[in-house]
């Protein structure tokens, strides 16, 4: 979840109502971009993809988009493939 600067929730309300909801489920990542205060990780993605990743992803394509009271939900898909090669 991206939270906007000015929300009017704000950073403490979200994570008492995430800390209520599902206790330890959520990492709280600051950031420092334009409207956007801090983003709030659900820990089971963070078990697939470390938080530079996550952030990279959210700045190109999420970030430049929120505007300073909105609060956005945004769902990770993970594709995992792999190759099998055999050597003969």
């Amino acid at each position: 979840m991206v939270l906007g600067k000015n929300s009017p929730h704000g950073k403490q309300g979200i994570s008492r109502s995430f800390e209520l909801l599902i206790p330890n489920g959520f990492e709280i990542i600051e950031t420092d971009h334009g409207n956007v205060d801090c983003v709030f990780v659900n820990k089971r993605i963070l078990t697939k993809m470390p938080k530079e990743r996550i952030l990279k992803i959210l700045t190109n394509n999420v970030f430049p988009y929120v505007s300073e009271k909105e609060i956005i939900k945004v769902d990770f898909k993970v594709k995992i493939s792999y190759t099998i090669v055999e050597d003969d």
